[in-house]
């Protein structure tokens, strides 16, 4: 099977958050690093190409910063890259990075694309499915098992209360990945220095510009919460107390 995986270079979870001058974002002397979400979808996908054979290949869209997502890709065992390099990428909302995807790759024919969840930044949980419209394919989100079938495949959908789904489906199909389907393998040495060696095509922002519009979904402004204590000392008798503290729990705080 040929298998296409859309990854996405995130900041470090536990990097400082420091907004731009606009307020519209993080600045960018941040550590990044790939999307969870995301690298499980590539361990998925070299899995099924361990299991039925095929290629894997990796894309992500981004500045010159973002190619280390595909490098540790390669060196975990994708067969080549595509790297959509420019900084205008990072401003695009989830509908036009589905547009810019899908132009970059519509004259390659996968049976699968795989995408994580959702990202660990916007966490829109848009992009593959809108990536699905686009290409004219199935899809199904939050995947926790796939087993290649003659006629296609059959996935596992992870629903609420515990609950899954079981579809089957026809190829080519486009699936979002739920963290947790697989365990995560390590880039060997020997991963990391045939990667060196490995396809990564580039695609210019001017490439692909003739299929984008305008954003759909814009964000205003960024704020980190500022942290502050306040203590209320509530008099009266018990009865009192008790009825005062019940109607703050349910009209103030509201978690009753």
């Amino acid at each position: 099977m040929k298998i296409l995986v859309c990854m996405k270079q995130v900041p470090q979870k536990d990097a400082p958050l420091k907004l731009n001058e606009s307020g519209t974002w993080i600045r960018e002397d941040v550590s990044y690093e790939v999307n969870e979400p995301d690298a499980y979808a590539l361990e998925e996908a070299l899995r099924q190409k361990e299991k039925n054979g095929g290629e894997v290949v990796v894309i992500t869209s981004g500045p010159a910063r973002a190619q280390q997502v595909l490098r540790e890709a390669l060196a975990k065992g994708a067969d080549r890259a595509i790297h959509l390099e420019d900084d205008k990428f990072v401003g695009l909302d989830a509908y036009n990075t589905a547009r810019a995807i899908s132009a970059a790759v519509k004259d390659e024919n996968f049976d699968l694309v795989f995408t994580g969840l959702q990202s660990d930044d916007y966490g829109y949980a848009q992009t593959g499915v809108i990536l699905a419209e686009l290409l004219g394919a199935p899809h199904a989100t939050i995947i926790m098992h796939i087993e290649k079938k003659d006629a296609g495949i059959r996935v596992k959908r992870e629903l609420e209360s515990g609950y899954f789904q079981y579809v089957d489906m026809p190829l080519p199909a486009v699936l979002t990945i739920q963290s947790g389907i697989n365990k995560l393998r390590y880039a060997t040495l020997i991963g990391i220095k045939q990667a060196k060696n490995k396809p990564l095509r580039k695609v210019s922002y001017a490439e692909v510009e003739s299929a984008l519009g305008q954003n759909l979904q814009k964000i205003e402004k960024l704020y980190i919460p500022q942290k502050t204590k306040q203590t209320e000392k509530i008099e009266g008798s018990p009865a009192e107390i008790a009825k005062k503290l019940v109607d703050k729990l349910k009209n103030e705080i509201r978690v009753l």
